[in-house]
């Protein structure tokens, strides 16, 4: 399964959480929740270990996955 992560344009590299990289495996759904942050697909050299799923966030734990984008306000 590819793992997608955010790509941060000053830091040159992915967004972590806690030292781990926030990863999910749905491309078109992490771009359409971080609309101006750009989506890379996370190399399959990382470790499992090293990322941290999503919906594991400690700000996105409310939130559920798939989403439904009708729940949220246009």
């Amino acid at each position: 399964m590819k793992r997608y992560g955010l790509f941060g344009p000053r830091s040159r590299d992915f967004l972590t959480c806690g030292g781990r990289i926030l990863v999910h495996s749905d491309r078109a759904e992490m771009e359409w929740l971080f609309r101006n942050v750009t989506v890379r697909e996370v190399p399959r050299s990382i470790p499992d270990e090293q990322t941290m799923p999503l919906a594991a966030h400690p700000q996105l734990t409310g939130m559920r996955f798939p989403l439904n984008r009708k729940d949220f306000a246009a």
